[in-house]
């Protein structure tokens, strides 16, 4: 047989072992959406079910549930309070509770829990990375920095990180090793969990018997005060630097 005849069979095997590949992948990749379409269904009902069975347990703990829960989630236990406070808003329009009732709460809870956490940084923090730091690459001179960055900052710094997933519940442990200023600390972290806490109710009220809406309205509320608080920061560091220079010129005229 000759190299091009050879060629050529090679090639026609090639094409129909593709083609054979083709038609594979094309039922794989049907059976595979069809499955996707299934699950999505699943999920959507154990969503609900779930949702359900929130609104149950946080009606059957009452406000003092709502404390307690809302303190495990602004300490360092992993507790979400998107599965807290949202079926209390939606048990405030059922009438079942009250909806100023519902955010204080979840705001008092949110309190408590950050002061354990300042407590527990003031109490050990600093004992533990002066003796262990160094395994951490942290320096007492960072510490120093940080002190002061908080003395400094630590109105702004606890403020947005309350409005923030994941670090909200876990700036009060770097605010308390810097020791920031107890009273500015209690008022920032109330003022920003007041601001979650209340959305989340607002969440809860208006759409806690519809699962998906409510998901879909957490991740805009999410994203919304993501870009609120950049824009803050933002704000933030040009009137400080705006006011530095003004004492700057003031300074340079005397």
């Amino acid at each position: 047989m000759s190299a091009a005849g050879w060629i050529s069979g090679l090639f026609h095997s090639l094409v129909t072992w593709l083609a054979g590949a083709a038609g594979w992948i094309s039922g794989l990749f049907h059976s595979l959406v069809t499955w996707l379409a299934g699950a999505a269904g699943w999920i959507s009902e154990l969503f609900h079910s779930l949702v359900i069975w929130l609104v149950d347990a946080v009606g059957s703990l009452g406000y003092p549930g709502i404390v307690a829960l809302m303190f495990l989630e602004s300490s360092f236990f992993p507790f979400p309070s998107e599965v807290v406070i949202p079926p209390a808003g939606y048990l405030a329009r059922q009438g079942v509770m009250n909806p100023a009732a519902v955010v204080a709460c979840g705001v008092a809870g949110s309190l408590l829990g950050a002061y354990f956490n300042y407590y527990i940084a003031i109490k050990w923090g600093r004992k533990f990375f002066d003796r262990y730091g160094k395994y951490f690459f942290v320096s007492p001179e960072a510490l120093d920095k940080a002190e002061l960055f908080f003395a400094e900052h630590g109105h702004i710094s606890t403020f947005t990180a309350r409005l923030l997933p994941v670090i909200r519940q876990y700036v009060s442990l770097p605010a308390g090793l810097a020791r920031m200023n107890l009273v500015k600390f209690g008022v920032y972290t109330g003022l920003g969990s007041g601001i979650w806490v209340a959305a989340l109710a607002l969440l809860g009220y208006w759409m806690g018997g519809a699962g998906k809406a409510m998901y879909a309205g957490l991740r805009w509320i999410t994203i919304g005060l993501i870009v609120f608080c950049v824009l803050l920061v933002a704000g933030y560091v040009v009137f400080r630097a705006a006011r530095a220079r003004s004492r700057k010129k003031n300074k340079d005229i005397q």
